[in-house]
């Protein structure tokens, strides 16, 4: 194992962060050494990353468009930007690989400095704000989905397919046969949605769930994820509803969890639907409204075009149409299991070896 390593980069969620650990995975396994740049957020996601050493630089998102806010983003840059010449001074990374996120940006623009070989991994069907700026500087573009909108047409020569690297605690669940609910089986259902959209599920689900017959309720056990600050109200909600459910702020063991779902509900990240897909479960996707440039519904989009799974608008969510939909989807075992079919047909399984592939041929390049 070279002491010089590949410096991975990515911004502090997990939808970055899950990627960059399966290619880390999968580097070590070659006989790289790896290590990681990100930011502070990294602490929920990122504390079991397999990496020798996590390095936080200094980033910033630029989230207004005021002339205030983006010289203070600028300027947290640029410190990010000094901070990260002089880690790669000291390490001599053999590449960086860069995984979106504002937090990329300092390290991979001071490898260009340096002439380190750089690669960016686009995990959504629309090409990230940190990854369309730092496109026009790497050697390489990895791309999940074919096309990627917004990939800039003097930046398709250095791109290639790679899909959505997983970790290897999803990829144990890929042969997972998955399980029809039957007329007396119980009926688990999977409900997560990130930091960002936790709150509507919380909110959305409990009188939803309730207008279901008799019958199905008591069958159903839900298991979901939401806010510390959501958990008591909604214990309560399906507690008055008579519905079992198991809930928590965060699922370390969220892949199995995924493998032993008859029906997930979640928002519609990259990681996520890669998740979903590697494993074969079906989903109904219900994409952050608000999530920049409409990449979760083109993720969700995607995905039901193969017949993996069904996309709902939250703005076309009702009460009575998501409790609707709940009805119909889990009295038809038959449609979950083509769905699940589907999904899982759709995944990239070799997507990390594509990824590691590639950065096999930037760290011979440079030699």
């Amino acid at each position: 194992m070279s002491d010089r390593p590949i410096l991975l980069a990515a911004g502090g969620t997990g939808g970055h962060l899950f990627p960059a650990s399966s290619l880390a995975q999968e580097l070590q396994r070659r006989g790289y050494a790896v290590e990681l740049a990100t930011d502070m957020r990294a602490e929920k996601y990122g504390g079991d990353f397999p990496a020798r050493a996590i390095h936080r630089i200094p980033s910033a998102t630029l989230t207004s468009p005021s002339p205030i806010a983006v010289a203070a983003t600028f300027s947290r840059l640029g410190i990010g930007y000094a901070g990260a010449l002089r880690m790669l001074l000291r390490l001599r990374p053999q590449a960086v690989i860069g995984f979106g996120g504002y937090p990329t940006l300092p390290p991979i623009i001071a490898a260009r400095t340096l002439r380190i070989p750089t690669a960016i991994h686009e995990q959504n069907a629309v090409m990230g704000r940190a990854n369309r700026l730092l496109a026009r500087f790497v050697d390489q573009i990895a791309l999940s989905f074919m096309p990627t909108k917004l990939l800039a047409p003097e930046a398709q020569a250095r791109a290639r397919l790679t899909g959505i690297p997983v970790r290897d605690a999803v990829l144990k669940f890929r042969d997972v046969p998955y399980a029809a609910p039957d007329p007396t089986s119980r009926l688990l259902l999977l409900v997560f949605g990130g930091s960002q959209g936790a709150r509507f599920f919380s909110e959305a689900l409990p009188p939803a769930l309730e207008r279901l017959p008799d019958e199905m309720r008591e069958r159903l056990t839900i298991v979901q994820q939401a806010r510390e600050e959501d958990l008591a109200a909604l214990r309560e909600a399906y507690a008055r509803g008579k519905i079992a459910a198991h809930l928590a702020p965060f699922f370390r063991d969220l892949p199995e969890r995924i493998a032993t779902a008859q029906l997930v509900i979640a928002r519609a990240g990259a990681s996520t639907v890669a998740e979903l897909t590697a494993i074969g479960r079906p989903c109904l996707l219900v994409p952050l409204p608000h999530a920049l440039d409409n990449d979760q519904l083109e993720n969700a989009t995607r995905l039901q075009e193969v017949g993996g799974g069904w996309c709902v608008r939250q703005s076309e969510l009702s009460t009575e149409r998501l409790a609707e939909l709940l009805q119909g989807l889990l009295s038809s075992p038959e449609r979950l299991a083509d769905a699940a079919k589907k999904a899982h047909g759709m995944a990239t399984v070799d997507a990390v070896k594509r990824l590691a592939d590639l950065v096999d041929e930037l760290v011979k390049s440079k030699e």
